[in-house]
């Protein structure tokens, strides 16, 4: 498929100059923490109606289409502003008729002689409540308690095996309707499958005469085979496109409709180790061991821009809906990029390196590191506003957590004796939390090791620190964590080796995804 000539008029690869670096403090004086300003490049909405993309939605009113191919090829097809406006208005439709059942449900037990106009205007009012609440979730400015509202899992609950791989799982990835998923392992099989029954299906790679036909770089040593190890893996937000990446050093898009490989965009000069994409957005974020962090446009198929920074390999990246990007180096750095201002916040870890991190909200953030610790940040502070040490100590195991905040927990940066809970039966590789994920909007997060056991934390409010809630048995290197956007389960990927090397084996874990249970009571919100 030959890519699109248009591109975005940003600022050139070559010659690219290096961000503005600030410091971590809370200065108030600093640009950085000033609100979005118009972004520089950004092409006109009008370059939105030269071509339209249909989609699954196009395909959903068949009489319409049919009527169309009926009129002949004259019919103007939709354009891309027309297609917002349309399925602006079916939402709105599909609200309304859900206030309208409520609305008829209160009618029972209210007065039948109601006005006309008043019962109008209740509905008005529930449809503008409804819109209101689905925004400020999309936002991010709905902070979801759901950690309290988390049971202990009952005996029958553990992890179940979904998918079964070959070698180590890399890197698993869910779709905004939690209903199927993605992974990766290191043997390069990539398997789509469903949550409610398991079933997979495996993505197929191209010949080398088609990756090349899709722009990936020609083998210097034609003898060799192309590497397929794949480190990492990004679902778009409509859930069209798949990204991966690993030791070929090219980005891969694949179409998820029809699981065919659609382009590989080359650049990087060492292994991708980490992909994200900006939420509702094509945009796709890719992080590298050559030290560097390139955006791409998955539906254009260009490249945008680059970042750099980090002065060692970049491990994690994560990325929400607003154009800022958290990521974690070997450099025992993590940074916080304003890609439009071209500026980054540097958060260097006290004593350890860090291996993952993800975003809370977009001023919060959670890491882990090699030494086993978990820090909260938060956008105004240099040092971790909270760090528990020792966070998969074996000691740690029981569901009925009653610690002391003196002994497992250090608030604003406060230090500890690594193996104050140490055990002889556990090396210290395998307390390295090599994963943590955050349930999208809420308190509730998760943090998986090799010592086999996932834990689930709650994330209090306004900084105030993190505390344990429970703990899932689950065998092997826990590479990869997502959480459901209902709350209702966990998917880890588990593999006998970590994800990035092959410096610890667990004999009796199963490589594959696993899923977990997490039982909720009802539902409270808050807007921040």
């Amino acid at each position: 498929m030959k890519p699109r000539s248009r591109k975005r008029a940003i600022r050139p690869m070559a010659g690219k100059k290096k961000p503005r670096v600030s410091g971590g403090g809370g200065g108030g004086g600093d640009s950085f923490f000033e609100s979005d300003t118009k972004q520089r490049g950004r092409r006109s909405r009008k370059d939105d109606d030269l071509e339209s993309i249909e989609s699954d939605d196009d395909l959903a009113d068949l009489d319409v289409g049919q009527e169309e191919e009926d009129e002949g090829e004259g019919v103007p097809e939709e354009t891309a502003d027309e297609k917002r406006v349309r399925v602006a208005k079916e939402h709105l439709e599909r609200i309304r008729a859900i206030a309208k059942r409520v609305e008829e449900e209160e009618e029972e037990e209210e007065d039948e002689e109601e006005g006309r106009d008043e019962r109008e205007g209740k509905r008005d009012s529930l449809v503008a409540e409804i819109l209101q609440k689905e925004q400020l979730e999309e936002s991010g400015r709905v902070r979801r308690y759901i950690a309290s509202r988390v049971s202990s899992p009952e005996p029958a609950d553990e992890f179940r095996l979904l998918v079964k791989h070959r070698q180590s799982v890399t890197a698993v990835a869910l779709a905004e309707d939690d209903s199927r998923g993605f992974s990766a392992s290191k043997d390069g099989v990539i398997l789509h499958w469903d949550i409610e029954t398991g079933k997979s299906e495996k993505y197929l790679w191209p010949s080398e005469d088609v990756l090349v036909s899709h722009y990936a770089k020609s083998l210097q040593n034609p003898a060799r085979k192309r590497s397929k190890n794949v480190l990492a893996l990004a679902v778009s937000s409509d859930g069209r496109y798949l990204a991966s990446g690993g030791l070929d050093r090219h980005v891969h898009l694949w179409d998820t409709r029809t699981r065919q490989h659609l382009q590989a965009f080359h650049g990087h000069r060492g292994p991708i180790s980490c992909l994200t994409f900006r939420q509702g957005t094509s945009q796709l974020f890719s992080g590298s061991f050559d030290r560097t962090i390139k955006l791409w446009n998955a539906e254009d198929r260009t490249h945008m821009d680059n970042l750099f920074g980090h002065q060692s390999e970049i491990l994690t990246i994560d990325c929400l809906r607003r154009e800022r990007l958290l990521t974690v180096g070997r450099d025992r750095t993590m940074r916080l990029w304003k890609v439009p201002e071209e500026s980054q916040l540097v958060f260097r870890a006290p004593a350890s390196s860090l291996e993952c991190c993800c975003f809370i909200n977009d001023n919060e953030f959670l890491s882990g590191s090699d030494d086993g610790s978990i820090e909260l940040w938060s956008v105004m502070r240099k040092k971790p506003t909270h760090l528990i040490k020792n966070a998969h100590a074996p000691s740690l195991s029981s569901n009925d957590f009653s610690y002391k905040e003196d002994e497992t927990i250090m608030s604003n940066g406060g230090n500890m004796e690594n193996d104050r809970h140490g055990d002889a039966n556990c090396s210290s590789a395998h307390l390295w939390v090599s994963s943590v994920a955050v349930c999208r909007g809420s308190d509730l997060a998760a943090s998986g090791a090799a010592n086999g056991v996932v834990r689930l934390w709650a994330v209090e409010s306004d900084n105030k620190g993190i505390q344990p809630l429970f703990s899932y048995s689950l065998a092997g290197f826990i590479n990869s964590l997502a959480f459901a956007k209902s709350a209702r389960f966990l998917v880890a990927g588990v593999g006998q080796e970590p994800r990035l090397g092959r410096w610890g084996h667990v004999r009796n874990a199963r490589n594959g995804v696993v899923i977990h249970p997490i039982r909720l009571k009802e539902d409270r919100t808050t807007i921040l």
